[in-house]
């Protein structure tokens, strides 16, 4: 008996079509009426997210993409009103508005104006011309947020905040990153540090405060009373922090991943603070922190043994503390200490002799490092990754 691909089941035929990307999904539709029919199941589209560019009235858009279950949106350019989109789709889960500059408050005004209890995640990463007015709109309306992403709004001010902390109470991750008029105050906020005013966003697991050059040390403590819960923070480029705000967050038992990077006063004192707490890191990048050195690496095998990824690039460490460390840091998958001039063969044979379950290392910069040193590295027996920029052999070892 001759068999055909045309003779399965269409539910058979959805489920092949399911492991297609989105553009060979919508080439399967235009077979024929019997793969078009399969490849319109809600399951062959489930968690896509249609990117569009709105230049015209299309009125077939929004009913074809309900149609398949999309529920997801990237608005690649917004020619037409925001209000377009929220009203074709009814059930819009995420929205996606990143880079379109020229959103404005009047413009989200218009498209917000009653509950969307759908919405979980909403996207508005370097919408530079919406203000604490949207934020307002937003708190409003979009309750059920889960998910905000505020980067490059460099107009948003504490005021803003305090309006996310009063209206968005089910908000699972905030990014904030360069918001730069934000100060400790805003994060008090969200803390529920002001709770007479606005009860707080106490459910925050993931927090994004890089570049938010205001804030200081007071930042931390309230993040440390008030949001237990949060697992990430992003506190990158923050150079208002120093040793004592790492005081604050060491006896964070749900943190997981803390990032550090050029917080220019991060020293070895704050890095002893946080080893002696009761934290369970499994993430640390402190790359470019000018004043961590070998003395920080002896306190994180002593207490942050539970690193599975751990950034020094640029710090000031050798040899000598690479041996400090390595011994007590098994479980460590990924290791980058780019820029550390001072580490040499001898560090890297320490580290492929101790650290055996190493996926990726970076060793861009390491000048002085040597091709045997290397050959020891690469037989690391689960090593997939490894980045050797401007690593040069010598002419001794050509």
């Amino acid at each position: 008996m001759e068999t055909h691909i045309s003779c399965l089941f269409p539910e058979l035929l959805a489920m092949i079509f399911g492991y297609l990307d989105v553009r060979d999904k919508g080439r399967a539709a235009q077979v024929c009426t019997a793969w078009r029919d399969a490849a319109y199941h809600k399951s062959v589209w489930r968690g896509v997210e249609a990117k569009l560019h709105l230049r015209r009235a299309n009125p077939s858009l929004f009913p074809s993409l309900q149609a398949r279950g999309i529920r997801r949106v990237q608005i690649l350019s917004l020619r037409r009103s925001l209000s377009y989109v929220i009203q074709g789709m009814a059930n819009i889960e995420s929205l996606n508005l990143s880079g379109c500059y020229n959103l404005t408050d009047n413009g989200l005004g218009h498209a917000f104006v009653q509950e969307i209890g759908s919405l979980r995640a909403l996207n508005l990463s370097l919408c530079k011309q919406i203000t604490d007015s949207s934020l307002g709109r937003i708190a409003q309306y979009l309750k059920g947020l889960e998910v905000l992403e505020l980067g490059g709004c460099s107009n948003i001010t504490n005021t803003g905040l305090l309006l996310i902390a009063w209206g968005l109470q089910r908000l699972k991750s905030l990014n904030l990153r360069s918001c730069r008029h934000l100060s400790d105050v805003g994060i008090g906020h969200l803390a529920g540090m002001t709770r007479s005013a606005a009860e707080g966003c106490l459910g925050l697991e993931q927090l994004t405060l890089q570049d938010c050059q205001k804030l200081t040390d007071l930042s931390l403590k309230h993040i440390s009373r008030g949001l237990t819960g949060l697992r990430l923070l992003n506190l990158s480029f923050c150079g208002g922090i120093s040793d004592a705000g790492l005081l604050h967050l060491s006896h964070m038992g749900s943190l997981r991943s803390l990032n550090l990077r050029s917080c220019d006063n991060i020293s070895d004192t704050g890095i002893m603070h946080l080893a002696m707490g009761s934290l369970r890191l499994s993430g640390l990048d402190v790359s470019f922190c000018d004043k961590v050195g070998d003395q920080s690496l002896a306190y994180i095998a002593q207490g942050l043994d539970g690193l599975k990824s751990l950034s020094l690039c640029s710090c000031h460490i050798s040899d000598d503390g690479i041996n400090r460390m390595v011994r007590q840091m098994h479980g460590l998958r990924t290791l980058n200490i780019g820029q550390c001039v001072r580490i040499t063969d001898k560090g890297l044979e320490l580290i492929a002799e101790h650290l055996s379950q190493l996926t990726g290392i970076d060793l861009y910069g390491c000048t002085r490092i040597t091709k045997r040193g290397l050959e020891r590295i690469t037989q690391l027996p689960c090593l997939k990754v490894l980045n050797l920029g401007l690593w040069q052999m010598t002419d001794s070892e050509k």
